[in-house]
Order: structure tokens, then C-alpha cells, then sequence
């Protein structure tokens, strides 16, 4: 085609022909190609070429004397350009394709050796490109003609057996699964775990004869992994600093630096939180920004600490941090104006026990801090349980057996380790927090599954370390894993739970494992280390049950928004709604018919679908990494459980279609 730039064609010839006309080159632009033209032009009238055909011009085809080149526009013999008698113009014949060789016609001299090639049929006049390309394909091959039958030997006699055997039970060829595109089994469970899925987690034994011995070797004190969450400044990090001087975790000679610290800074009363916050960023502002981590231990059990920032622009971070805890502290603010300010809508007193129930956390204590600033009044503690209570029981913990509520205060350190004195607050008579948390049941750990640990941070030193909660299963030094979903094979060469060194794991420690054979590049929140030979789904969608908590429009197919499950953070759009479900019995409710739309207080089943591979697995497999939320604009706006994987092929097929649409859109 012309370029905008050229409008002529006597333009286009300057351009490309130095100036000078085309037709002194031998070229006439209403035909084809000219092999004695100085430089190839194409015509615009000719057909398309083809390989292995001649090339037929715009205005003739192949058929006259010498191949139809002594037709106009092409000259006659003798002329430049003419081809030779062999077909061919000499200085062309030796180093030119053989493909595009063309045998004399009738009455020619015979060609040399290297011109004897078969003929190639000539295209027939008028035929479309594609049509001489099928007449160029080789004919197909004739089939060999049936072979006479043989007569067949007669069989020998057999003899007769022995001792008649039983005969061997053979178990029934299973028809295959169909293959998803990167050589995965799909199918149900659909997932992209090296064609194991759910038979491969059956076959699972449990721990093995040697890991047991070595865990009977550990502490027999439980591991708790405890968070606070609430609102913004309610007291998380104090107490939690408080926490750690009173049991120990921190010495009196540190507090007393940090205590100079803060009073050089003028914020005296933060000395406290900085045994938790180490950021010089968050000690200047006074707000946790990533989850801090501490440990101490009592008597009975081995505690985490995890400190989980109460501003709503952290609140995946607090998610991070809340999927790896067993048990969350609800830090409220009793003086007057902050508790109103974190309980009303937008406060993160609510979203963060929303998120507790939705990650997994089953007990729950409620602490009424800063009492002694409302000078321990009794009246102020009803005020904001009977505010508290309804909605928790909205949230799905259990107000008899999941919740407990006590005073304190965490700048002052009372009730915390030991007690509140007589005198000081009459009308409790509960216990203390660490008392409280003694005595709690212990918490039951998936020792039944594979290994299992989603990855919550990561950093390179001497070699890549991986940090996070082990869910399920149970690991040991050198010990190989499967890095999914990119399903890398890692070894483990050092174990460090709570920065202590040691020769195995088990569920619900929180572990640093130093990796061979992956670089700090190759790890990303969300990513999942699983037992070798047992790895966890991957899929791009699947169907799942979602409950609308808060949100001020309707939810229709097509919606987009981030999921957070474990902690993997991805987005995701809902593809369809499937049916209505009786959020008191849990069971489809066909009588409303199929949805259309959802709004706040639903509970619908959806197919949601994710652009990017996720490690998830159904909440019947394993809870831990079938649970999710969803937010948009800041906000959590539902929580969900996983029902089902989508194959991995029918998924892949989702994606594309999906991006399409974005794209088309």
C-alpha cells in the first residue's frame, strides 16, 4: 500500500528508485516483477504470492511461448529481463531456491543438471491464494492394497494345569482425566498439583516414625499465636510492650532506653509500644504500620505476639497477621469519644472482628482499656458490652463460649500478668490476661495433612528465608518442598521457630526456613510450601459461598474487587451467581430462584475467577486456605468459604475470555 506521505505514484517511484522512472529499470508498476529490475518493487494489482508456485502478474497468466514471458508487458527474447531458454537466467539458475525452478517448456533445449526438477503444476487462471496453496500440498498417499489372508497355524493343544490357581483380583482401567494445557490433571478438585489432587492427599499417611520422635523430643508447652487487633490508638502496642516486660521478653535496662528515647521525642507515654514497634517510622508517628512479633512464655504455654496495625490504610497488613493467629485480643478504648470513634461505621473495631472470624480465629477476648482513665467504672464497661456483644454475635463467635471480656490497663500494667489489687476494680472478680489464656483449651493442630505453609514475608540472608505460620503437617531439616504455584522444588536446610534454632516443625508454629535452590526473586506473599509429592491445588476459579457484610450498592455478575485468602492477595471478578443459600441452615434456597444481584445480609454461591493462578484449597480440605475476604475501595465488604475448584482447563478458558472482555471493553 502507498504510505500517507506519498500521494503519487511518480512520488513513490522517486522515493524508492533513486529518482529516476521506473520503466527505465524495466519495470511497469500495472504488472509483477521484473528479475532484471535493480531493485524489487512490488505491484499493487498482482495476487498474492505463494511458495513453491511461479509468480503469475496482474494482468496475464502462464501458458504462451517460453512460460507467456514473450507476452507484453514482459518484451521478447533478447530483451533484458528475458529469461533464458532453460528457464532460467543463467547467473540465477545455480544459486537460487530449487523450489521456485521452473522446467523448459515443449521444444526447449534440455535444462542442465542443476535445473532438472519435477514440474510443479501451473496455478489454474483466477484462483484465490489459498486455492493454489492447496493445489501445491503433495496428493495424498494411496493405501496399500488389503493382503490376501493367511491361513493361520492351528494352535497347539495346551496342556493341562497342575493345580487350578486363584485367580488375581485386577482392578479396572480408570479412563483418564483430561489434561489441562500445562500438563496437569483437571478434573474435580481441579487442581494444578502435578495430577495428584485429592488422591494424592488420601494416600497421605501422616508424620513419619522419625518426625515423631523428634516432636516428642520438643517443649511440651502449647504454642499460642496471639494478635491484637482494635482500632487506632487503642493500646495494642503498649500492651503488648507491657506484656513483654512483665513475663520477661524484654529486660528493664532496654525499657529504661526506650523510656530516655521518648522522653527526648516528648512522647513519653510511647515508650512502652516501642519494645513492639522498632520502625523508626512508626515510633515518630505513633502508628503500627507492619505486624510486629514477639514471644514469652508462662508455665503452661509458649505465646507469639503479633501487633497488627489499627489504621484502616494497614488493613491487609492486620489480615496477614490475623491468618496467622489462634487467638485474638479485640483492644478497646473505653475513654470517652475513642470507643464511639472505633465501634461506629468506618471504625476498625468492627472490620477487625470481622476479619478474626473470617481467617479462622474461633476465641476471642475483648479488653476494656484505658479503665483507669474513666477511674475503672463500672458503667462505662456495660456501656460498651452491651453495644459490643450483638454485634459479635453477628460476626459468628459465640458469646458463651468464644467470648470473653475483662478491664484493664495497659499503661499501668494492671490485670494483665497478675490480679487487679483490692480496691482498684471491686466488681471484677475474673482472672488476669495471661491467666485467661492458661487456661483456655488446647488448640487442635492438622498433624493429619501434608505440610502446608504460606509464605508471609521473605528476605535474603546467607541463602533466602521464608517466614510464616505452618498450618498443617509437620517439617524436618533437609527435607525437600514444593513451592506452588510456580512448583519449584526447595529443600530446607534450617528450621528457626521464633528466631530459636531447631531440627523440626510441626502446625501452629510460627517458623523461619531458610531455602536452597530458590532466590528471594522467586517468593512471593501467598506463594505455599508444600510437602514433596503432596502439593496443594492451584486453579484460576472457583465457586465458593460468600456472605455480603457491608456494602452501600449491589454485587452483580462481573464485579470486580481484591481477595485475600491465607496470604495471598490477588484481584478477582465474580463470574456468576449460582443460587441462593438459607444462611441459617446453610442450604440452597431454591424457592428465591437464581439470583441476579447481591446486596448486603446474602449469602449467594459465585463463581469467582482470578487473572493470575492462586494456591487455594476447598474449606473441607483444609479451613486454613479455604477461607477469604473480600474489599474494595478500603472496605471489607464480604468473607467466603471455597466449595469447589474449577478444573484447570475450564478455568484457563475463563481467564481468557474474561481478558478478552477486558480488553474488547
Amino acid at each position: 500500500r502507498l504510505s500517507p506521505s506519498i500521494s503519487t505514484m511518480a512520488d513513490w517511484e522517486d522515493d524508492y528508485d533513486g529518482g529516476e522512472p521506473a520503466q527505465q529499470q524495466g519495470f511497469d508498476p500495472n504488472a509483477g516483477m521484473n528479475i532484471g529490475a535493480n531493485s524489487f518493487v512490488p505491484s499493487f494489482t498482482a495476487p498474492a504470492f505463494v511458495p513453491g508456485q511461479p509468480f503469475v502478474p496482474a494482468a496475464q497468466q502462464f501458458g504462451g511461448p517460453q512460460y507467456g514471458y514473450g507476452q507484453p508487458p514482459y518484451g521478447q527474447p533478447g530483451q533484458p529481463g528475458f529469461p533464458a531458454a532453460g528457464g532460467m537466467q543463467p547467473q540465477y539458475a545455480a544459486g537460487a531456491p530449487q523450489q521456485y525452478w521452473q522446467p523448459p517448456a515443449a521444444g526447449a533445449p534440455p535444462p542442465t543438471a542443476t535445473q532438472q526438477q519435477p514440474a510443479a503444476a501451473a496455478p489454474a487462471p483466477g484462483k484465490t491464494p489459498a486455492g493454489r496453496a492447496a493445489d501445491a500440498a503433495p496428493p495424498p498417499k494411496e493405501k496399500a492394497a488389503p493382503k490376501a489372508a493367511e491361513p493361520k497355524a492351528a494352535p497347539a493343544p495346551k496342556a493341562a494345569p497342575a493345580k487350578a490357581e486363584p485367580k488375581k483380583e485386577t482392578k479396572k482401567a480408570e479412563p483418564k482425566k483430561a489434561e489441562s494445557k500445562d500438563g496437569n490433571g483437571g478434573g474435580d478438585g481441579g487442581s494444578r498439583s502435578g495430577g495428584k489432587g485429592a488422591a494424592a492427599k488420601a494416600d497421605f499417611q501422616g508424620i513419619s516414625a522419625e518426625e515423631q520422635q523428634l516432636l516428642d523430643k520438643l517443649d511440651k508447652r502449647e504454642h499460642v499465636n496471639v494478635i491484637f487487633t482494635g482500632h487506632v490508638d487503642a493500646g495494642k502496642s503498649t500492651i503488648g510492650g507491657h506484656l513483654m516486660f512483665l513475663t520477661g521478653g524484654v529486660d528493664a535496662r532496654t525499657l529504661e532506653k526506650y523510656e530516655k528515647e521518648a522522653k527526648e521525642k516528648n512522647r513519653e507515654s510511647w515508650y512502652l509500644s516501642w519494645a513492639l514497634d522498632t520502625n523508626e517510622e512508626e515510633r515518630a508517628k505513633g502508628k503500627t504500620v507492619e505486624c510486629g512479633k514477639a514471644t514469652f512464655h508462662t508455665e503452661k504455654k509458649h505465646y507469639t505476639i503479633i501487633d497488627a496495625p489499627g489504621h484502616k490504610s494497614f488493613v491487609p497488613s492486620m489480615i496477614t497477621g490475623a491468618v496467622q493467629a489462634d487467638v485474638a485480643i479485640l483492644v478497646i478504648s473505653t475513654r470517652t469519644g475513642e470507643f464511639e470513634a472505633g465501634f461506629e461505621r468506618g471504625g476498625q473495631t468492627r472490620e477487625h472482628a470481622m476479619l478474626a472470624k473470617s481467617v479462622g480465629v474461633k476465641k476471642l477476648v475483648v479488653v476494656m482499656n484505658k479503665m483507669d482513665l474513666c477511674e475503672w467504672s463500672e458503667s462505662r464497661y456495660l456501656e460498651c458490652q452491651k453495644k459490643l456483644l450483638p454485634f459479635l454475635k453477628s460476626c459468628g463467635f459465640n458469646p458463651k463460649t468464644d467470648i470473653h471480656m475483662m478491664p484493664l490497663s495497659g499503661q499501668l500494667g494492671l490485670n494483665l500478668t497478675k490480679p487487679l489489687p483490692d480496691g482498684v476494680c471491686p466488681w471484677y472478680t475474673g482472672p488476669c490476661l495471661v491467666e485467661y489464656l492458661d487456661s483456655m483449651e488446647p488448640i487442635k493442630r492438622h498433624l493429619d495433612l501434608p505440610f502446608r505453609m504460606p509464605i508471609a514475608d521473605k528476605y535474603s540472608e546467607m541463602g533466602t528465608v521464608a517466614m510464616g505460620k505452618v498450618i498443617s503437617g509437620a517439617l524436618k531439616v533437609g527435607h525437600k518442598l514444593t513451592l506452588m504455584p510456580n512448583r519449584i522444588q526447595v529443600q530446607c536446610t534450617e528450621i528457626l521457630v521464633d528466631d530459636t534454632k531447631t531440627d523440626i516443625c510441626q502446625s501452629g508454629d510460627s517458623v523461619k526456613l531458610r531455602l536452597k535452590g530458590v532466590e528471594e526473586d522467586g517468593l512471593l506473599p501467598g506463594y505455599v510450601l508444600c510437602q514433596d509429592g503432596f502439593p496443594c491445588s492451584v486453579c484460576y476459579s472457583f465457586d465458593a459461598q460468600i456472605n455480603v457484610l457491608e456494602y452501600k450498592s449491589i454485587i452483580a455478575a462481573g464485579f470486580q474487587c481484591m481477595i485475600h485468602c491465607h496470604t495471598a492477595i490477588e484481584e478477582v471478578a465474580i463470574k456468576l451467581l449460582i443460587v441462593h443459600m438459607d444462611r441459617k441452615t446453610s442450604k440452597p434456597d431454591k424457592a428465591k430462584g437464581k439470583p441476579r444481584f447481591m446486596r448486603q445480609g446474602d449469602s449467594i454461591v459465585c463463581r469467582l475467577v482470578c487473572p493470575s493462578p492462586i494456591s487455594v484449597e476447598t474449606f473441607k480440605e483444609n479451613p486454613s486456605m479455604g477461607r477469604f475476604s473480600l474489599r474494595d475501595e478500603g472496605k471489607t465488604i464480604a468473607v467466603g468459604k471455597i466449595l469447589k475448584l474449577v478444573s484447570m482447563e475450564e478455568s484457563s478458558l475463563e481467564a481468557k475470555a474474561a481478558a478478552a472482555a477486558a480488553i474488547a471493553d
